[in-house]
Parts: structure tokens; sequence; C-alpha cells
């Protein structure tokens, strides 16, 4: 007999993208990287646990949002519909290269936080958080124009 009705991984990949489109969600879990390195930096255990508990339960700490039309909403709905279409978030062709690139600049400001260099941490912080922005940016282009079949290169 097969079964119409969704798998439980269905529904619970259904439930968290869609409490993850909740502005909010989106909104703060930009601030999981400062803070972050604001616990490495100031070696303080309490708020790194904190950060990384925020990280883990933010896609599903907020309800559903009722209207999807803000930037924020849009780019969360567009990385589920990317990454469902299996293209990735980190190869060699652009926007995945974004991400890529994300690597290094996300290590470089981990080493300066710990190694307590102010000015190398915010600078690698922007930049990594500035990739990250502009990867969801350029995905959410793609996927937008894709379905009104005005894609062109940028």
């Amino acid at each position: 007999m097969v079964s119409d009705s969704p798998s439980l991984r269905s529904r619970l990949q259904d439930t968290f993208w869609e409490r993850h489109a909740n502005p909010w969600s989106a909104g703060t879990r930009f601030l999981t990287m400062p803070a972050l390195l604001y616990a490495v930096y100031t070696r303080d255990g309490r708020l790194l646990l904190a950060t990384l508990g925020f990280t883990v339960v933010n896609p599903v700490a907020f309800p559903p949002p009722a209207r999807t039309d803000s930037w924020l909403s849009r780019i969360v709905l567009a990385e589920r519909e990317w990454l469902g279409e299996g293209k990735g978030s980190m190869d060699f062709g652009y926007p995945n290269v974004l991400n890529l690139l994300n690597v290094p600049a996300t290590l470089l400001a981990l080493w300066a936080a710990w190694n307590r260099r102010p000015a190398a941490t915010v600078v690698a912080c922007l930049v990594a958080m500035g990739l990250k922005l502009w990867w969801v940016d350029a995905i959410a282009r793609r996927t937008e124009a894709g379905r009104t079949g005005q894609w062109r290169a940028e």
C-alpha cells in the first residue's frame, strides 16, 4: 500500500523552512557571527554556548510568517528552492563561489578573534557577512528571475 502522506522527514523540512522564512528568524541569524566572534574574543564560554544554541534553534524559534514578501523571507525561500534543486552551496561557479570565499574569511575572523586582533576581527567578519548576504541575494534574484524567465548572467 502506497501512502500519499508526506514522510516525517519531509514534514520536518517543511516546518523548518516555513518557520525560518519568518523575517525575525532570518534577521536575527545574522547576529550570530558577531556574537560568536565576541564570545571567542572575550573567552566567554557561556556566551559561546548561548550563541551556538541560538544558532541551532533559531530556524524553528519563530512562527511561520503571515507574509513572505519581505527580502528576508524571500532569501530564505530562495535558498530552500536553490538547495532543493541540487544546486549546492559551495563550488567554483557563481554564485556558490561566494560561499566558498566565505570559508577563509570566517576562519580569518575566528583566528583574529582568538588572537584578540579587533580590527582584523571586524574586517574579516564584515567580509564574511557581506559574502553571505551577496550569496543569498544572488540566489534569490536568480530563483525569482528563473520563475519569470528573465534571468541573465550577472
